[in-house]
C-alpha cells in the first residue's frame, strides 16, 4: 500500500542571515541566534465561586547572538564581530565618559534574521524593532582548549514582525 504525504522542504536551522545596522560583517560571523518568542500574560476575573482568565500583555523575549571573534580583518566594511560589538555599546553607555546613549537617535537598532531556502535565497524574514543589547560576554581564553573564542550577547527589542 503506498504511503500518501505532501513533500515539503524543511527549514534547517543553519541557514540564515542576520543583518544589523551597526555590525558591518555580522552575516559572517554570527554563529547562532535564537528566534523571536512571546509571551502572554493573563488577567485573572474573579467571578462568585470561581474565575476566568483573559489575555493579558504581551511580552517579547530576549533573544541570544553568539558570534565568533574575527582577529586581523582590517578596513572600513570588514567584518569585525567583538569590536563591532564594542562600537554598538558605546552607543549604549561610555564607559570612559558616564554618558548613556539617546534611544531612538542612538542605540535602538532594527534587526532581520533572513531565513534561508536551499539554493541561499530568503524564503522568509524576521523582522526585530527597536533592538538593543541588554548584556554582553566576550568570550574567555584558555591555553588548554582548541576552541574559538565565541562573544555571547543579549538583545532586547519592542517587537518582532513575521514576513
Amino acid at each position: 500500500m503506498a504511503m500518501m504525504y505532501t513533500p515539503f522542504e524543511p527549514n534547517v536551522s543553519f541557514r540564515y542571515i542576520l543583518t544589523a545596522p551597526s555590525f558591518n560583517g555580522i552575516k559572517f560571523l554570527c554563529k547562532a541566534i535564537s528566534l523571536p518568542s512571546i509571551d502572554q500574560g493573563e488577567v485573572v476575573i474573579d467571578y462568585i465561586n470561581t474565575d476566568f482568565k483573559v489575555k493579558g500583555k504581551s511580552r517579547w523575549q530576549d533573544i541570544t547572538l553568539s558570534i565568533y571573534d574575527a582577529v586581523g580583518i582590517p578596513g572600513p566594511g570588514a567584518p569585525g564581530g567583538p569590536i563591532d560589538i564594542h562600537d554598538w555599546l558605546l552607543n549604549h553607555h561610555n564607559s570612559s565618559n558616564g554618558e548613556d546613549g539617546w534611544a531612538f537617535t542612538g542605540y535602538k537598532e532594527d534587526w532581520d534574521i533572513e531565513i534561508l531556502g536551499p539554493a541561499g535565497l530568503p524564503v522568509y524574514k524576521w523582522e526585530l524593532k527597536g533592538a538593543f543589547m541588554s548584556a554582553i560576554n566576550f568570550g574567555s581564553m584558555d591555553w588548554a582548549a582548541e576552541d574559538a573564542v565565541i562573544a555571547e550577547v543579549t538583545i532586547k527589542y519592542d517587537w518582532a514582525r513575521y514576513s
